[in-house]
This record gives structure tokens, C-alpha cells and sequence, in this order.
């Protein structure tokens, strides 16, 4: 059978180093970079996914908005109830020259 335990290793194994205190090689920095740069694209990924799907929330929120706004003022009559109160007061009253 084999053996559970962990075996201890005299190697370092993801140990956080400085670039700027630690005398790195070319090809370090280079690696480094790369690693970096993948690592942003990674994260990137996920902020533009959440971004858009933000975007199209607050979007559709405000043609939700624009659209019941368009709903509820294209059913108010009152400018048309008044225009007719108006109408049957003139034709009810009585004549005079200035009408």
C-alpha cells in the first residue's frame, strides 16, 4: 500500500518572492510577466461577463421604464375629458355675442 503521509521536501514550492529585491534573471521577469498577464486576461474575462450582464439589467430596466411611461400616458384621457366639458359648457350655455 502506499503511503499517506506527505513527504517533506527541501524544495521551495510557491514561495511569494519581491521583483524588486530579489536579483531575477531576464527570463524570470520574463515568466513573470506572462504569468501576470494571464492571470489579468483571467480576471477580465469575468469582469467583462459581469459588466454585460449589468449593462442588459440596467438596460432593460430602463426600457421598462421608457415603455410603461408610453403605456400610461397613451391611456390618460384628461386632456380629451376636458376638451369635451368644455364643448358641452359652450353649447349649454346661454348665447351671447361673445361666443
Amino acid at each position: 500500500m502506499a503511503d499517506k503521509t506527505p513527504q517533506k521536501s527541501d524544495a521551495p514550492f510557491a514561495t511569494r518572492i519581491d521583483p524588486t529585491k530579489e536579483a531575477l534573471s531576464p527570463e524570470q521577469l520574463h515568466f513573470i510577466r506572462q504569468v501576470e498577464l494571464e492571470q489579468w486576461k483571467k480576471k477580465t474575462q469575468k469582469l467583462r461577463t459581469r459588466n454585460v450582464a449589468t449593462g442588459l439589467a440596467i438596460g432593460a430596466l430602463v426600457m421598462g421604464i421608457y415603455g410603461y411611461t408610453f403605456y400610461s400616458v397613451s391611456q390618460e384621457r384628461i386632456m380629451d375629458e376636458l376638451d369635451e366639458e368644455a364643448k358641452l359648457a359652450r353649447t349649454q350655455g346661454p348665447k351671447t355675442g361673445a361666443n
